[in-house]
């Protein structure tokens, strides 16, 4: 392996840059050169890249976002697309290629790995929802951003007496509104992977009213429905006033914990030992604290399952 190339694809998270910084420094360690693909598979079409060096990466690690951009790319999921994309890999003579994203970028990843081009994934995604690893780079990150909103609108609920609808993002997974809720103390929690019954939340926050208490907090993962829809039925079901909070695009920014830049740079250099052992089709993750990988196609067609027992602990915690 002499040389090997990075890109970052789908929505950013923070840490991306510190595996950046991992992958291309492991590289020149050991006597690769490392090439960044800038704004994803579109920039892997278009053959935007660029040899980066030793201080290419210097001064990143605790930046987020990503410094290679990113971007979506509809038509590198043809496979005009995608052999443009391989052809531009193979002028620059780059032969092995890492991916950080999330199921979307590993789908790329995986085209170029049946075309016989070595790819390795790397998570990357506050969502937490990629199977082969307990945690992506930028969760960790995100679920701070979100508990550090909701410590603040608590303080705002516990003045007003008020009740709060936070709605926090995610997709299709729960587990930044799981984390979150439980951390900062929520009365309910509605995620994706579990229903959730109206009668039972309303009557827990009369129960709290009855008791004494002055506010309520409830996080709502956006891919069970919007915040302002939820509020607007819970108050038509309790008569208490609600509000509003949706926190956005601001839990993919920020400066990355320590957490995700250590993640990120084992995950990054792990990528690289794969690519050196002459290894393609794979996806690095976490496991018990250890790093592992697996099969990239057994990675997308594997489900992620949210942790039912912190669920069930958390409603047991909101009483």
């Amino acid at each position: 392996m002499r040389k090997i190339g990075v890109l970052t694809s789908g929505g950013d998270a923070p840490g991306m840059n510190a595996a950046i910084r991992a992958v291309v420094r492991k590289s020149i360690y050991h006597g690769i050169d490392a090439y960044g693909i800038y704004q994803g598979f579109s920039g892997l079409i278009t053959g935007n890249i660029k040899k980066l060096e030793i201080g290419s990466v210097g001064d990143i690690i605790h930046r987020g976002g990503t410094i290679l951009q990113s971007a979506r790319c509809e038509e590198f999921k043809t496979d005009t697309g995608q052999r443009q994309g391989l052809a531009c890999l193979e002028k620059h003579g780059i032969e092995g290629l890492i991916v950080i994203g999330g199921n979307g970028s590993y789908l790329g990843a995986k085209a170029l790995s049946e075309l016989g081009f070595p790819c390795i994934g790397v998570p990357g995604t506050i969502d937490n929802d990629i199977p082969g690893t307990q945690y992506t780079i930028g969760f960790d990150t995100a679920l701070n951003t979100v508990l550090d909103a909701v410590d603040k609108i608590r303080d705002t609920a516990t003045s007003h007496e008020r009740t709060f609808v936070v709605e926090v993002m995610g997709r299709d997974a729960g587990d930044i509104a799981l984390w979150a809720g439980l951390s900062g103390g929520a009365e309910s929690i509605l995620i994706p992977e579990e229903p959730y019954d109206m009668e039972d939340i309303a009557a827990r926050i009369e129960n709290g009213v009855k008791r004494g208490k002055k506010h309520s907090i409830i996080i709502v993962a956006e891919g069970v429905a919007s915040g302002a829809e939820f509020a607007e039925r819970l108050t038509e079901k309790t008569g208490l006033e609600t509000r509003v909070s949706v926190l956005g695009h601001i839990q993919r920014g920020g400066t990355p914990t320590g957490f995700d830049r250590v993640l990120a740079s084992r995950l990054g250099a792990k990528a690289v030992e794969l690519l050196m052992e002459g290894k393609g089709g794979r996806a690095v993750g976490m496991e018990d604290g250890e790093v592992v990988d697996a099969d990239l196609l057994t990675v997308l067609n594997k489900p992620k399952h949210i942790d039912h027992n912190l669920y069930q602990l958390s409603k047991e915690l909101s009483i």
